[in-house]
């Protein structure tokens, strides 16, 4: 087994490896760690070096690839993409779910045949309340793409952060309505990190709280997905592991031998696992 199997194996570091495609979005939503407008710089990976990246992944013995951003759909390539890559690992894919209608919804077709998930936020139960959170109309917009994606025989995932246990309860009740399995409505708090520092919004959280995943940006390679945080168009350091991703092996020997210095189950005391 490669150093990387073993450390997956001994429940060391995550089995995927997340790639923040671009920091550009269609959102500024209150709380979002990338710090994320219509108007950030972009800070890109390209198709042709995700491809690399999950070919690398690959032969490191890494069994999962996650893709972030910013809004990845943006990108009108990005499904062909995710396709490629998911003939080589899994792939998991975060989205605002907002621009899926007309032609672009029909463009996520391809997905449905292959081992791409596709994960949206949903924040609240309340439309009002999710929207004065994210944007205008998101809540409606959300909840419209989950059915049809999912009608396209997509598997969906939902995240929310949710902070009231009968709020909790009802949302879970309304998320499984959806068509959403349990096992794919992921519950986890605010972390105050990126915008949410600014809005003075969710728990403050240090590197023993993070689950040790790889995650490759533009900007380098960091502990994990909620490391390449932005305020200010300047990347938090603090979660940097290097900033050479060339050959992704480098970074992975760092994490690894961070990680092995941690207790068992150190990052499940805030929830965020």
């Amino acid at each position: 087994m490669s150093d990387v199997e073993l450390a997956i194996a001994a429940d060391q570091i995550s089995e995927r490896v997340w790639l923040y495609v671009h920091y550009d979005c269609n959102l500024s939503c209150a709380y979002c760690l990338s710090g994320s407008t219509p108007m950030s710089k972009r800070r890109q990976l390209s198709s042709a070096r995700l491809l690399e990246l999950a070919d690398e992944a690959k032969s490191l013995g890494f069994k999962a690839l996650g893709v972030t951003g910013g809004e990845p759909f943006l990108r009108r390539w990005m499904v062909d993409t995710l396709v490629e890559m998911a003939a080589r690992l899994p792939v998991l894919v975060l989205t605002n779910g907002t621009l899926f209608a007309g032609k672009r919804l029909a463009a996520m077709a391809p997905l449905a045949s292959a081992a791409v998930t596709v994960q949206m936020s949903l924040d609240r139960l309340d439309p009002g309340a999710n929207d004065d959170l994210r944007a205008k109309g998101n809540h409606a917009a959300v909840v419209q793409a989950i059915t049809a994606l999912i009608e396209l025989g997509i598997r969906v995932r939902v995240a929310s952060t949710l902070d009231d246990l009968a709020e909790d309860l009802a949302f879970l009740a309304f998320v499984r309505g959806l068509g959403v399995a349990e096992e794919d409505h992921i519950l986890r708090p605010i972390v105050r990190r990126g915008r949410a520092v600014d809005t003075d919004m969710g728990v403050r959280a240090t590197l023993s709280d993070f689950r040790p995943e790889l995650t490759i940006s533009a900007d380098g390679a960091f502990w994990g997905p909620f490391g390449p945080t932005v305020r200010d168009e300047r990347v938090d350091t603090d979660l940097l592991l290097c900033r050479s991703t060339r050959p992704l092996a480098v970074p992975a020997g760092r994490l690894i031998a961070l990680a092995r210095g941690l207790p068992s189950g150190h990052d499940t005391t805030l929830g965020i696992r």
